[in-house]
C-alpha cells in the first residue's frame, strides 16, 4: 500500500448508538423541537384549550371521557375529611373534632361554598377536574368573603391568565406566562386580565392586569416537565383522531343516508325527451315516491345510483381508532366507547382495576393540590375570626389530624373479594379500616351506622338475623344461609 493509498482512503462511518436518532429518508418528516417546556406551550396553549372545548361540546367521546373523570375521581360525595385530633392525654378530642366537620358540612353546601353561590362543595370538586381535564389548569382564587364563615371560593378561567404576558420585573422576579416567579421558580403572583378577553358583553379595554398573591390562588395543574409554568390539555395528544374519527363517522353517516335514498338519473340520446316534474337549478327533476312506477318516454333510460354505505369495515376500523384514543387518554376500551360486547369477566375485571388505578391518581391530586388547600384555608379562617370555639393557636394540631377520603369503588365480584378480604381478616393481613377503604369509608362510619341499625331494631322490637363483630371469627360468605331449614 502506497502513501497515496493512504490519504485516499474515506474514513468510515460511524454507526448511531440510538437507532431513534437516525438520520436519512425514514426519519425526514421526525422533526423534534429542542425548546423549553414554557416555549412549547405557549404558542399553542390557547389553540390547543379551544379545541378540547370545542370536543367537549361536542363529541361524544370527549364529553364520555370528562364524565368518567368525574365520576370515578369525585363520584356522589366526593373527598370527605374526618378529623381525627387527640387530648394530650391520648383520648379522641370529639368536641373540637366535631366543631370541625360540622362547620365543615354546612359550609359546603349550596350557597356558602363559592363566591356567586351557584355551587356546592361536590359541585366545586367536579368543576376543578372537567376544567383539569379540559383546560389542562384550574385557577381557583381563595377569598375572605362576608359570608357565616369569612371564607369562599372563585374559580377563574385560565384565559386571564395571559400566556403572552411575559416581562423582568426590577426586584428580580420574572413574570413568564402571567405569573410571577421568584428566582427559584417559585410562583409569588398572578397578573389576571381584569376582564375576560372573550367576553363581549363587557368592553375590552386593552391588556390590564389585576396581580393576586400566589397565597390567595390555587393554580393547579399535572407538570410534564421541569420548569414548566403552565399546564396543557390532557387531550392534546388525542385530539386531532378525536376530530378525524368524527369526520369519519359523518361522513359516512352522510353516505348512508345518500345511499338510502335510492337517487338515480335518467338518460337518453339526446339530453331530453322525458317531462320532468320540477327543475332544480335548471335541471329537470322528477319526484318518486315509495311504492309508485313511472313509465318513461322512448328512449330514456334510468341509470342508479346506489353506493353502499356504511362499509363493512367501518365497525373494526371505528374501534381500531378508538383503542388508540383510549390508549392515550389513560383509560380502557370499554369504558370510553362503552362497549361490553364480546368481553369476558376475566378482561372486564382487569380493564375495570386498571382504569381504578389511574383513577386513584387523579384522586391523590385532586386532594392534594385542591382539597386540602382549600380545607387547611376555610379552618384558619373559622378559627381567626371566631366561627367555632378553637383559637387558631391550635391550628396545627387539628389541619395535621385530618383525614381525606375519596370515594372508593364497589366490587368487581362482591362475593370472590368479600371471601379474600374476611381471608385477610383471619390471617392479620388486612384490618377493617382497610377493608371500609375500599368502599371509600372510614370504620368508624360504619360503627357508627351498626350501632344505630342495632338501637333502632331495639325500639321497634325487632331481632337483626345476624350479629357484626358478635362472633369469635369472622364467618366465610358461602357458609352463609339466609333461608335456613
Amino acid at each position: 500500500m502506497g502513501i497515496l493509498d493512504i490519504f485516499s482512503r474515506k474514513k468510515p462511518l460511524k454507526k448511531r448508538t440510538y437507532a431513534g436518532a437516525n438520520q436519512g429518508r425514514l426519519f425526514a418528516d421526525f422533526i423534534a423541537s429542542s425548546r423549553s417546556a414554557d416555549e412549547e406551550i405557549k404558542g399553542a396553549l390557547k389553540v390547543l384549550r379551544n379545541r378540547c372545548r370545542d370536543l367537549t361540546r361536542n363529541n361524544p367521546y370527549a364529553r364520555r371521557f370528562v364524565g368518567l373523570a368525574k365520576a370515578n375521581t369525585v363520584g356522589e360525595r366526593g373527598v370527605t375529611i374526618q378529623v381525627k385530633a387527640r387530648n394530650d392525654n391520648g383520648s379522641m378530642d370529639n368536641i373540637g373534632n366535631d366543631q370541625i366537620e360540622i362547620a365543615w358540612k354546612k359550609w359546603g353546601k349550596m350557597g356558602n361554598c363559592t363566591v356567586d353561590g351557584r355551587m356546592s362543595w361536590v359541585d366545586a370538586q367536579r368543576l376543578f377536574v372537567e376544567n383539569l381535564i379540559r383546560d389542562g389548569e384550574v385557577l381557583v382564587r381563595l377569598v375572605r368573603y362576608p359570608n357565616e364563615f369569612k371564607f369562599s371560593l372563585e374559580f377563574i378561567e385560565s384565559d386571564l391568565l395571559d400566556e403572552e404576558y411575559n416581562a423582568s420585573l426590577p426586584n428580580g422576579n420574572r413574570i413568564r406566562m402571567g405569573v410571577e416567579l421568584d428566582r427559584f421558580n417559585r410562583p409569588v403572583a398572578y397578573h389576571l386580565f381584569t376582564a375576560h378577553p372573550g367576553d363581549n358583553s363587557t368592553m375590552w379595554m386593552g391588556k390590564a392586569y389585576n396581580r393576586v398573591p400566589a397565597e390567595k390562588m390555587i393554580h393547579a395543574f399535572l407538570p410534564e416537565r421541569a420548569m414548566q409554568t403552565r399546564g396543557a390539555p390532557w387531550m392534546a395528544p388525542v385530539i386531532s383522531d378525536l376530530k378525524m374519527l368524527n369526520g369519519y363517522r359523518e361522513a359516512e353517516l352522510v353516505a348512508a343516508r345518500v345511499g338510502a335514498s335510492k337517487m338515480g338519473f335518467f338518460t337518453s340520446p339526446t339530453g331530453d325527451g322525458f317531462t320532468a316534474d320540477d327543475t332544480d337549478n335548471k335541471v329537470p327533476i322528477m319526484e318518486a315516491e315509495p311504492g309508485t312506477f313511472h313509465q318513461l318516454p322512448e328512449g330514456v333510460q334510468f341509470q342508479q345510483f346506489d353506493p353502499t354505505h356504511p362499509t363493512s369495515a367501518f365497525a373494526d376500523f371505528e374501534k381500531a381508532i378508538l383503542r388508540g384514543i383510549a390508549s392515550g387518554l389513560g383509560v380502557s376500551y370499554t369504558s370510553l366507547a362503552n362497549d361490553l360486547e364480546g368481553v369476558s369477566y376475566s378482561s372486564i375485571r382487569q380493564g375495570a382495576l386498571e382504569d381504578r388505578d389511574q383513577w386513584k391518581i387523579v384522586q391523590d391530586f385532586l386532594i392534594q393540590h385542591f382539597v386540602e388547600p382549600v380545607y387547611r384555608a376555610f379552618l384558619m379562617s373559622i378559627m381567626e375570626n371566631g366561627v367555632i370555639n378553637i383559637p387558631a393557636s391550635r391550628f396545627d394540631k387539628f389541619a395535621d389530624a385530618t383525614v381525606f377520603r375519596a370515594r372508593g369503588f364497589q366490587w368487581v365480584d362482591p362475593l370472590k373479594e368479600m371471601n379474600a378480604a374476611v381471608v385477610g381478616l383471619q390471617n392479620g393481613l388486612m384490618s377493617l379500616q382497610d377493608v371500609a377503604n375500599q368502599q371509600g369509608r372510614d370504620i368508624e362510619e360504619v360503627f357508627d351506622q351498626i350501632q344505630a341499625e342495632k338501637e333502632m331494631a331495639q325500639t321497634y322490637g325487632l331481632s337483626l338475623a345476624f350479629e357484626p363483630f358478635g362472633l369469635k371469627a369472622p364467618v366465610p360468605v358461602e357458609t352463609f344461609n339466609a333461608n335456613p331449614e
